[in-house]
């Protein structure tokens, strides 16, 4: 975990943070994500989503609800489960972050749970934008080393992942413009469009 020092002295200070970093990886133990480039332990984004979050400040609970954001939505971790073991708090954040498995297709799964997430608090706000920052970042990084190629090893198109992000965006800087997370979310979208500008001119952009 050297790469998420914040995360790692979190973890030793508090006992909450100590149990939802036992609980994602204990959940997500085996899993892994398609990044454009390959394959990637699934533990890795909620430590990232939580680093970010850590990083810009925020209480042990939104921590906590970072590493645990996609355990309802991707194991077998329910949320009354969670809320026995994690708390009220963490349990409430990760229920409106998880998104409805029950509705397709993905761009109308995406927009119920943008306007969920336009309707809800600060702290479902700076977790949804760290899981967006971090998504990006992992995406550019696939990026910079395969180009457009790396849309054939993504779940879904890289033209309709960027256009929901961009709807992300539009909606946090529309329901929390102050939050810090906001910027940082826009600046790697930006730094995303250099890299697909410098692609088409001919070459890959690592793009900052």
């Amino acid at each position: 975990m050297s790469s998420a020092p914040r995360i790692e002295a979190a973890a030793e200070r508090s006992e909450l943070v100590r149990s939802a970093l036992s609980l994602a990886r204990e959940a997500h133990a085996g899993q892994v994500r398609k990044t454009g480039s390959g394959e990637l332990p699934f533990i890795e984004h909620p430590i990232a989503v939580a680093e970010h979050l850590a990083e810009e400040g925020f209480g042990d609970e939104v921590v906590a609800a970072g590493l645990l954001h996609d355990v309802v939505e991707h194991t077998d971790v329910a949320l009354d489960e969670l809320r026995n073991r994690i708390g009220n708090e963490v349990a409430d954040l990760v229920g409106v972050l998880t998104e409805s498995e029950t509705i397709d297709p993905y761009e109308a799964r995406k927009e119920e749970q943008r306007e969920r997430i336009a309707a809800a608090g600060h702290e479902v706000h700076a977790v949804f934008t760290a899981d967006k920052t971090a998504n990006v970042e992992t995406l550019r990084e696939a990026y910079a080393v395969k180009g457009e190629d790396v849309d054939a090893e993504l779940p879904v198109s890289l033209d309709l992942k960027i256009f929901v992000w961009e709807l992300d965006l539009e909606m946090l800087f529309r329901r929390a413009p102050d939050l810090p997370l906001v910027d940082r979310f826009a600046d790697e979208m930006a730094r995303l469009w250099g890299q697909r500008a410098a692609w088409a001119r001919g070459g890959v952009d690592g793009g900052g």
